[in-house]
């Protein structure tokens, strides 16, 4: 019994860690346009090493929303200096993809997605 308990939970922390590829949103390059250019790796880097493996699971800076707040997005990622980047997506877990929706930088009570100042 104790192996196969033993097992089973080897099997679900390899089903857990799987890789997630990343599909961004067309319109995600026109909210990158507002950022300044120096922090474009910062933010792909970010995405990639906060949602690669278990993108799921709630931390301090990663929770699902309560409300949708940008792009009928599920989940959201803070990062960055002071926080201040925010990127909105959605998980698919039977293709193991997560669909980046929108990419926004938070300024004080502000929260600039593309051109747009979205309501908090």
């Amino acid at each position: 019994m104790t192996n196969l308990l033993f097992v089973t939970t080897i099997i679900v922390m390899i089903i857990k860690r799987q890789k997630y590829t990343f599909k961004y949103a067309p319109i995600t390059k026109i909210h990158l346009e507002v950022i300044n250019r120096k922090y474009y790796s910062l933010i792909r880097k970010s995405i990639e090493n906060y949602l690669q493996y278990n993108p799921d699971i709630e931390t301090r800076n990663r929770k699902p929303l309560k409300r949708q707040v940008a792009f009928e997005a599920e989940w959201e990622l803070r990062f960055g200096p002071d926080n201040r980047f925010r990127v909105f997506y959605d998980i698919d877990v039977g293709s193991h993809e997560i669909h980046i929706l929108a990419i926004g930088v938070k300024i004080r009570d502000h929260l600039v997605i593309g051109r747009k100042e979205i309501k908090l």
